[in-house]
């Protein structure tokens, strides 16, 4: 989706450019969104609620990871009769192999989840940019990925104080009945 929106914002300068030369000024705006999208208070928050969410299921895998590495410190040692040995052998095999299916599982929901909380997140990005582009009188923003932006274009510190000030509002919204 960036790639086109990036896209049109590049088409769009460039019609801008072939303008006549009587127009007004032009007010380009650059937005980095991978830092929007790390520094973000909605992000960060996300990013606790999805730790708080996955805590228990990483807890059980690494509770799990810790006996079999109490199984292995058995089989290092050499009291065991044969049968035991072969029997803790294959339960530390089995645990393993269901230790890696859940971390794998674990990675894959994550990554489904960090997407869809960022998805979800794209539009009120998108309307910060938008109402800091009308209130400053930006005729084009650009967002990142970029060649090359001038760091005096760079708005991306006001994106963030918005999406602060709207974090802001939306908890106050959530503690006041």
């Amino acid at each position: 989706m960036w790639y086109y929106a990036r896209t049109i914002c590049i088409l769009l300068l460039g019609l801008a450019l072939c303008a006549s030369a009587d127009a007004q000024q032009l007010r380009i705006g650059y937005v980095d969104m991978k830092e929007v999208l790390d520094n973000a208070p909605q992000v960060i928050a996300g990013r606790a609620q999805l730790d708080q969410e996955f805590r228990s299921r990483n807890d059980g895998i690494e509770m799990d990871e810790f006996r079999a590495d109490a199984l292995e410190t058995r089989l290092q040692q050499a009291d065991m009769t044969a049968d035991s040995r072969l029997q803790v052998e294959r339960d530390l095999r089995e645990l393993r192999r269901n230790i890696s299916r859940r971390k794998e599982d674990l990675r894959d929901e994550l990554s489904f989840r960090r997407t869809e909380e960022v998805q979800e997140l794209e539009d009120q990005i998108n309307v910060a940019v938008q109402e800091i582009a009308q209130r400053n009188g930006y005729d084009l923003i650009i967002s990142s990925p970029v060649i090359y932006a001038n760091p005096d274009l760079d708005i991306t510190s006001l994106i963030l104080d918005q999406l602060e000030v709207e974090f802001a509002a939306d908890q106050l919204e959530l503690v006041t009945p």
